[in-house]
């Protein structure tokens, strides 16, 4: 089997299109379409159902695609392995970080990291946590950067880097805010039973950050009135500051801000930021030397 020409296949697969894979694989459509003809020929079954603007795979498509990934992957581990052997320090790196916290890392710890491998493709990914677990299992990730209130197995080794506390932020001109500690010391708990007629920005509904915060309220015994949904902590708390709403977040997205006054939780897990990849698989000393960096990055990262 060419492996050249899975790699064909599993584009094809994943665009739904022969056009979006052949730009993605940077060759023509018209050489694209002839090695899937070839490939179908010399198999002597259909490997994708043609419709007007897509392609679908076929039972037999589904057979192909999925031995061809495992063997790409096969064939990537073995040079990666050899790579680290001869020391040529070379190869591709794909990154799963989450939105803003992951990319102020990056862009803060990749020079570091350019300097010892200079030759490594790196290729950071924003994305969501669950998604990043489904593609680290996948073998489209090697690398991922996420926080969870617990760590599942599910076939993935978890390297537990640092953890943040979710905390109730309030403009600093709500009632609630004169039961606050003074600047400087732990912050006193709240009593989200206060909040009945308040309004709320939170992270969507999808977010791994809603586990914990549906449970707080599910528990306060109310549901909280939200005025938006959002993909941004950051959004989250300039609603706080400009006295649009109340949030629950991570303290790493606070700051000290006489518009803002913060509060603890009653009974919350921690918020564990880890750097994951898959179990067995090996990741290479590239991608073990990324994870220090971005660990030694968030160790001394102040809230």
């Amino acid at each position: 089997m060419n492996t050249k020409q899975m790699e064909y296949i599993v584009s094809i697969s994943e665009e739904n299109s022969i056009t979006k894979a052949a730009a993605k694989l940077y060759i023509t459509q018209s050489a694209l379409d002839q090695q899937l003809i070839k490939l179908e020929k010399e198999l002597g079954l259909q490997l994708f159902h043609r419709a007007k603007n897509s392609l679908k795979l076929t039972e037999a498509g589904q057979v192909y695609v999925s031995h061809a990934k495992k063997m790409l992957n096969i064939k990537k581990e073995a040079y990666l392995i050899l790579s680290d052997m001869a020391e040529k320090q070379a190869g591709t790196l794909t990154i799963g970080l989450t939105p803003e916290r992951g990319i102020e890392m990056f862009m803060t710890v990749y020079p570091d990291f350019y300097k010892s491998f200079p030759e490594m493709t790196v290729t950071p990914r924003e994305i969501h946590v669950k998604r990043q677990l489904e593609m680290l299992r996948n073998d489209t990730l090697d690398i991922g950067f996420v926080t969870l209130s617990s760590l599942p197995t599910g076939g993935l080794t978890f390297i537990p880097i640092t953890q943040d506390n979710m905390v109730l932020a309030i403009p600093a001109s709500h009632p609630y805010a004169k039961y606050a500690n003074p600047p400087g010391k732990q912050l006193a708990v709240a009593d989200l039973t206060q909040f009945k007629e308040d309004t709320f920005v939170f992270m969507f509904k999808e977010s791994t950050q809603r586990t914990i915060i549906d449970a707080l309220f599910e528990k306060a015994g109310y549901k909280p009135k939200l005025i938006l949904e959002t993909s941004s902590n950051q959004t989250s708390y300039s609603m706080v500051k400009n006295g649009l709403s109340c949030s629950i977040l991570p303290d790493y997205y606070t700051y000290p801000d006489d518009k803002v006054v913060c509060f603890r939780l009653p009974d919350t897990p921690p918020w564990q930021l880890s750097a994951v990849y898959k179990k067995k698989r090996y990741i290479g000393k590239a991608a073990n030397y990324f994870i220090e960096l971005a660990s030694e990055f968030w160790r001394n990262r102040k809230p």
